[in-house]
């Protein structure tokens, strides 16, 4: 384990709610304000679908190896400083996809901007974890997440707009001024929450670190069903264009709005996160999310099942999945982050990476299956739904024995005083 540094005080300033939200909207909101040009990336550039979707698949895989660098080097480095370099890189990034003549050049713009993006995806949860317990964790998360997930709940429509007006460009130049924004918001409104920083360990000490977090059945279990449960959505991300464009020919606007539906969803499911995590607790609102995210992609098979080939048949039930989604992750995550507080860095990355490295996999598998119908997204997402449910199951499962293990290790008297409430936690 590496050596803790003892900081002089602790953090008395606490960054306010809003520019937490800010900071953590930047990636989402680059994904998303993308989608409604995908389609024309085929004419744009003179190349075919499966090229123009890496700019998705790839802004997904640099979003999970970008996460895995921004956790550690903040748990040495602080909050701030790495946070301010990620949103610098993220404009530089965005500059660069608006300058781009050609799709490799895109490609490598949506890279940089997706390193530097997740920064704030990052470190947002890991400056909650810094300020609160695991239960109040999983609230602030969740309305940090309902906050932010306003941006990208606006973005395809934003981008449907731009792309319509000035063209795919637009859209970039819009990420670019608001990252500068936000750049210049965060430089005077964030303040440093790490109270005690580790030593970077060195690729053998980072990798004992992940090592110790990934042998976690507790950790591995949360963290794999908040990445299960986003991999829906995005199975959803790349199967929706396809659909909209190619089968039912619709335009950008159109996604644009129909696209509301979900993150409305998501924003509801967040807000209800932030209200109850605190009352209700984590296990039971990760239980409950995944139970209605199961039950929204079996009612889009069934009505797709039944020959109803229309938006709302689609968008209506993912905006179920959605909602529970919004139950869901904030919950996963702050039980994941908890497991070991003193790496809250290392651990967001880790689960940031693992929920992005699965959602590109995803989106690369859903666009190769995809063919004139949208069954392969559906079923993708089935099954996603139901691994969800399995690895809460292993989460919970090591939660339990963990805490019968330190109760028959505890002193007897102390065990007579906590077997009651424990009981109750059980």
């Amino acid at each position: 384990m590496a050596d803790m540094i003892d900081t002089a005080e602790p953090a008395v300033r606490r960054p306010s709610l809003a520019i937490l939200i800010t900071v953590s909207a930047l990636g989402p909101f680059a994904l998303n304000v993308f989608l409604p040009s995908m389609g024309s990336m085929i004419e744009v550039f003179g190349t075919d679908y499966g090229t123009a979707q890496l700019t998705l698949t790839l802004f997904l895989l640099a979003t999970a190896f970008g996460q895995l660098l921004h956790g550690p080097l903040s748990d040495r480095y602080g909050r701030r400083p790495v946070l301010l370099s990620g949103i610098a890189l993220f404009v530089a990034g965005s500059v660069l996809c608006a300058l781009a003549p050609t799709i490799g050049t895109l490609l490598a713009g949506r890279v940089l901007q997706a390193l530097g993006g997740c920064a704030g995806i990052v470190l947002g949860r890991a400056i909650v974890r810094d300020l609160y317990d695991r239960e109040q964790a999983a609230s602030m998360i969740g309305y940090v997440t309902m906050g932010f997930v306003v941006a990208p709940m606006f973005a395809p429509s934003v981008g449907g707009l731009m792309h319509e007006t000035y063209g795919w460009r637009g859209t970039f130049v819009i990420c670019a001024v608001l990252g500068l924004i936000v750049l210049v918001y965060g430089r005077f409104a964030l303040f440093e929450t790490l109270r005690q920083r580790v030593d970077l360990p060195g690729v053998r000490g980072l990798g004992r670190s992940y090592g110790s977090l990934l042998g976690s059945p507790a950790f591995l279990g949360y963290a794999l069903s908040g990445a299960l449960a986003s991999s829906m959505f995005f199975a959803f991300l790349a199967g929706a264009p396809y659909i909209m464009f190619q089968l039912l020919d619709r335009s950008p606007t159109e996604f644009g709005f129909y696209f509301f539906l979900n993150a409305l969803g998501y924003m509801i499911g967040n807000f209800l996160a932030g209200r109850f995590s605190a009352r209700i607790g984590t296990d039971r609102m990760i239980l409950i999310g995944a139970l209605l995210a199961l039950a929204g992609v079996l009612l889009a098979l069934v009505l797709y099942g039944s020959g109803l080939l229309h938006p709302f048949a689609l968008f209506g039930p993912m905006s179920l999945v959605a909602l529970a989604n919004g139950l869901n992750m904030p919950n996963a995550m702050a039980a994941a982050v908890s497991i070991n507080p003193a790496l809250a860095g290392t651990a967001s990355g880790v689960v940031g990476a693992l929920q992005m490295g699965l959602g590109a996999l995803v989106t690369l598998v859903t666009g190769l299956l995809l063919d004139e119908s949208a069954m392969p997204m559906i079923l993708i997402m089935l099954v996603a739904a139901v691994l969800t449910l399995a690895a809460h199951g292993l989460a919970y499962g090591a939660q339990k024995r963990s805490r019968a293990a330190q109760r028959e290790r505890a002193p007897a008297h102390v065990q007579r005083l906590e077997r009651e409430p424990a009981l109750q936690e059980d």
